[in-house]
């Protein structure tokens, strides 16, 4: 059960997160000092860096949290499922609990405006696809292990998750471009997508 302090520490981390990304997404992540999202939240600067390491790690925590989601769902899949549908059945049944987690730190809404935040912001653009490719690895590795293969002479877990990740990829991107994009139409088209995978890499297009 948690104690009194532990609920005080967790107060004080989830202010400060979602001051930092209330400021990062209105007033720009170069435009804002780690003193300003400090003073949001009535606490000094040095409280600031007991919770984080700077603006990058801030910026990312929810995503980091979601992320850390996913790669359990996945592991959590019944073994008998093909890699690709333990990756679409993750991502999909898990999409209310993950959206849960969310919304006990954030405003889904703030989310994904820090999404669109990410996308404009070429340090942060560079940091996300960094970190994708991390947790792509993390990922491949766990279906590798799953299917009893060496990802490092089997190509074809690394295939998988790079195909999932496009999707994924290409559906935020309509999140980021479309502002009356929400969460459940997120989930919609993204599992509109995932069907279209084999088609799409196997089907013949011009007879379409």
């Amino acid at each position: 059960m948690e104690t009194l302090r532990e609920r005080k520490k967790r107060r004080t981390r989830e202010s400060l997160l979602r001051a930092a990304l209330e400021l990062f997404t209105t007033q720009g992540y170069e435009h804002t000092t780690v003193d300003e999202i400090a003073e949001a939240v009535d606490v000094s600067q040095r409280t600031f860096f007991r919770y984080f390491a700077g603006k990058e790690e801030v910026a990312f925590a929810v995503q980091n949290i979601t992320e850390a989601a996913f790669v359990a769902a996945v592991r959590a899949r019944p073994p008998h499922e093909a890699p690709m549908k333990a990756l679409r059945q993750a991502f999909l049944e898990g999409w209310d609990a993950i959206r849960e987690t969310v919304e006990s730190i954030v405003p889904v809404e703030l989310y994904l405006r820090m999404y669109r935040t990410i996308e404009s912001t070429p340090a942060l653009l560079a940091a996300h696809l960094r970190r994708s490719a991390a947790t792509e690895e993390t990922i491949a590795r766990l279906l590798a292990e799953r299917e009893g293969v060496d990802v490092d002479t089997d190509p074809r877990p690394r295939l998988a998750v790079a195909v999932f990740a496009a999707v994924i990829r290409v559906t935020e991107r309509q999140c980021c471009v479309r502002e009356d994009f929400g969460p459940e139409a997120l989930r919609t088209l993204s599992a509109a997508y995932l069907d279209q995978v084999g088609p799409a890499l196997t089907g013949n297009w011009r007879g379409a």
